[in-house]
């Protein structure tokens, strides 16, 4: 959380470069730290990278480069220390001693970004939950850090309760809520259950690739989009129809890399529309330079929810933010990822995925919709006449 004056916290970013890992990587990493850090709402001010095997098991980064980072944070005002990592309890005590400035971890940080989105009760249960649950095994930490400090980032919800709450009345409160979301997960099959036999499909997808302008556009409805990270946390269902056929569309939360466990268990309804999909619509920002690690944290997350396997449509979207660098001809070195054009990748893609369809599109300027529609008709209606076999005549009619 971000304190809510017109100067917004200071904050400078911490990561690793682990082994088999190449610095640009880690970069990369960091600028998505930077992107959850705005996000939130504080101001990413400078980052450290350091190389190690493991993590530090005292400070997570070497005892020199936390001196290092302690004389920055002094010397320029830094409010808020943003680790890459999730750090244990005697790592955030040690840290925050090293430094003198709060320290955040990114799942502490993410949490706080699921607070600030969640606006149904059922997002804002969900989400408390998962706060408790992180915050549980740091009590002793949290409650000294509480008294001195009051809001900001990493701090909303739970954060603000009372000093004096133990962690029996912790423990009490996180039985409380799983129970409150069972009687919701309980409420939410049944509404499923409700909808009939119509083919559903879903959007997933790496978090801010567009799956909230994709459901708009299909389903000309009005479910909020913006340019930050878990724009959507609360799963929205719209009736769609192509042609003759109608289906059901969710969208549902954006999955990210290193995704706490926590979240991923206090959202188990909302993914549940993933796991009872008849299809999956994989969207990708093709604009982003780490798009192909994007789709494999997303598929891994499938897999982990046991929807590995559905039939899928990857949608590449934002192809006009799409830019790449031309490799001048007399260069003998490889061509590098970064030389491809919108069409190498389009042949590199539609040539190698024999087990999905691709399609090329731009949500944001609509180009390429009809084909993106005239696709997803075809597999629908594959779905739809396995399940309605006598419909197959309507639609071979045109009916």
């Amino acid at each position: 959380m971000i304190e809510t004056g017109n100067q917004s916290e200071r904050a400078i970013l911490i990561g690793l470069i682990y082994p088999g890992q190449d610095e640009h990587q880690a970069i990369e990493y960091l600028d998505e730290l930077s992107f959850l850090t705005e996000t939130a709402g504080a101001e990413p001010v400078d980052r450290f990278l350091q190389r190690l095997p493991l993590p530090d098991p005292k400070t997570f980064v070497g005892s020199g480069k936390i001196a290092e980072i302690s004389a920055y944070v002094a010397a320029n005002k830094i409010n808020i220390a943003i680790f890459d990592d999730e750090l244990t309890p005697g790592q955030l005590r040690n840290i925050e001693n090293a430094l003198g400035c709060r320290v955040l971890d990114r799942t502490n940080l993410i949490l706080d970004i699921f607070a600030r989105r969640a606006r149904t009760s059922h997002a804002r249960t969900q989400v408390e939950l998962a706060q408790y649950q992180y915050l549980l095994p740091r009590l002793t930490r949290m409650w000294t850090h509480l008294e001195r400090q009051r809001g900001g980032i990493g701090l909303r919800g739970p954060g603000e309760t009372e000093i004096e709450t133990d962690r029996r009345i912790i423990r009490d409160k996180i039985a409380l809520l799983k129970e409150q979301l069972k009687k919701i997960d309980k409420q939410m099959s049944t509404q499923r259950k409700n909808r009939g036999k119509m083919v559903r499909v879903a959007l997933v997808g790496y978090t801010n690739v567009g799956k909230s302008t994709i459901m708009n556009l299909l389903s000309k409805s009005d479910v909020f989009a913006e340019n930050k990270l878990f724009a959507t946390l609360d799963t929205t269902v719209r009736k769609v129809v192509i042609g003759n056929l109608p289906f059901l569309l969710s969208d549902t939360v954006g999955f990210i890399r290193k995704l706490p466990h926590d979240l991923v268990e206090s959202f188990k309804s909302t993914l549940d529309e993933v796991r009872e999909s008849d299809l999956l619509l994989h969207v990708v920002d093709i604009s982003h330079p780490g798009f192909e690690e994007q789709i494999k944290v997303v598929d891994e997350t499938l897999k982990d929810l046991n929807s590995g396997g559905k039939p899928m449509i990857i949608v590449f979207n934002k192809i006009d933010s799409f830019t790449y660098s031309a490799k001048d001809e007399d260069d003998l070195t490889p061509v590098l990822k970064e030389n491809y054009s919108l069409d190498d990748l389009k042949k590199t893609w539609m040539a190698s995925d024999k087990n999905h369809k691709t399609v090329f599109i731009s949500a944001k300027r609509k180009e390429n919709i009809n084909e993106f529609q005239n696709l997803l008709y075809n597999e629908v209606k594959k779905i739809h006449i396995t399940r309605y076999p006598y419909n197959e005549f309507l639609f071979d009619n045109g009916m």
